[in-house]
C-alpha cells in the first residue's frame, strides 16, 4: 500500500513538473511569491496576463489559494499608494491592450483548447487542491505571524496617518490630473486603432511598414518605409488572406512546413500583410 501510495505521487511530480517546470515552463518574470502575485492584482495592465495563457494560469493559482495571498492582499488593501496603483493602471492606454486579446484574439482561446485537452493542465490543477501541505497552511493561518500582523496594523497610527496624507500623494495627484490630460484621451484612441492591441494574431495586418513574416523581401518603394498595402489594388486583396503553411513566393516546395491546426503560433500567421511585386522591365530581344 505504501509503495502503490509512493509511485502515485511520484507520478503525480512529474505529470505536474511536465507542465508547469517543463520546456514549456512559465516565463521568469512572473512573481515568485504569494504576495508579489497579490500585488499584481491593483496593476490592470498586468492582471489579465494570467487569463491569456494557461501556464500563467496555474501558478497564479497556486499562489491563490495560499493563505499568505490573502494576507498580503489585505496589508496592501490597508496601503492607500495600492489604491492609487489601482486607479492608475485603469486609466492607462495599456490597459485596454491588455484585456481586449480576451475577447478579440484566437490565439488564446486555442491556448486553453489546447490546455482541455492535456491532462497535465488537469493534474496540475487537482494536485494544489489535494497538498496536504497547503492544507497544514490554512489550518495554522490563524497564528501565522503574516496574518496576525495584518489583524495588529488595524492599531497601527502610522496606517491612519497614511491615509491622511494621501491626498498629497504624488500617485493620487497624478490620477486626479489624468482626467483632465489630453494625452490620456489620445493614448487610448492610439490603443484602439493599433493592430496590436487585439492580439498576436492581428500584428501586421494592413498596417503600413509591415513585411509579411518569413518573406525577406525587401522594399521596393522609398527607403526604410517597408511594404505599403494599396486597398484600392485588387491584386493585394486577393493576396490579403494567405494559406498558412504555404512557402514564401520563391521558396522551394520541399520547405513547406506542415500546419498544425492545434498551434495557436500557425494560426497566428493566417493574416500577412501582402506583398506588391513592382513590374518587370521588359527583356530586350537578343
Amino acid at each position: 500500500m505504501k509503495l502503490s501510495i509512493l509511485v502515485l505521487s511520484v507520478g503525480l511530480s512529474f505529470g505536474v513538473s511536465g507542465f508547469a517546470i517543463g520546456a514549456d515552463a512559465a516565463p521568469p518574470e512572473l512573481p515568485q511569491t504569494p504576495e508579489a502575485m497579490a500585488a499584481t492584482m491593483w496593476d490592470f495592465t498586468r492582471n489579465p496576463e494570467y487569463l491569456k495563457d494557461p501556464k500563467k494560469f496555474v501558478p497564479w493559482l497556486n499562489a491563490a489559494l495560499e493563505p499568505s495571498f490573502y494576507s498580503g492582499l489585505g496589508m496592501q488593501m490597508m496601503d492607500p499608494a495600492m489604491w492609487a496603483l489601482m486607479v492608475n493602471s485603469m486609466m492607462h492606454p495599456n490597459t485596454y491592450s491588455a484585456w481586449m486579446p480576451l475577447m478579440t484574439d484566437p490565439d488564446v482561446y486555442l491556448k486553453w483548447l489546447a490546455a482541455s485537452l492535456d491532462p497535465n493542465f488537469y493534474t496540475a490543477l487537482l494536485t494544489q487542491f489535494s497538498d496536504p501541505g497547503k492544507m497544514m497552511r490554512w489550518a495554522m493561518s490563524p497564528v501565522d505571524p503574516k496574518t496576525v500582523n495584518m489583524f495588529l496594523q488595524t492599531l497601527n497610527p502610522n496606517m491612519y496617518l497614511k491615509w491622511l496624507m494621501s491626498p498629497l500623494d504624488p500617485r493620487w495627484l497624478q490620477a486626479m490630473v489624468t482626467p483632465m490630460n489630453p494625452n490620456a484621451y489620445l493614448g487610448w484612441l492610439g490603443a484602439s486603432m493599433n493592430p496590436a492591441s487585439y492580439g498576436e494574431m492581428w500584428k501586421g495586418f494592413l498596417a503600413p511598414g509591415a513585411t509579411a513574416p518569413g518573406s525577406g523581401a525587401a522594399s521596393w518603394n522609398a527607403p526604410g518605409y517597408g511594404v505599403t498595402t494599396n486597398p484600392l489594388d485588387p491584386a493585394a486583396l486577393a493576396k490579403l488572406f494567405t494559406v498558412p503553411g504555404l512557402p514564401a513566393p520563391g521558396a522551394p516546395v520541399s520547405a513547406q512546413p506542415y500546419f498544425n491546426p492545434l498551434d495557436p503560433n500557425a494560426w497566428s500567421q493566417l493574416w500577412q500583410v501582402p506583398q506588391q511585386v513592382p513590374p518587370q522591365a521588359p527583356q530586350a530581344a537578343k
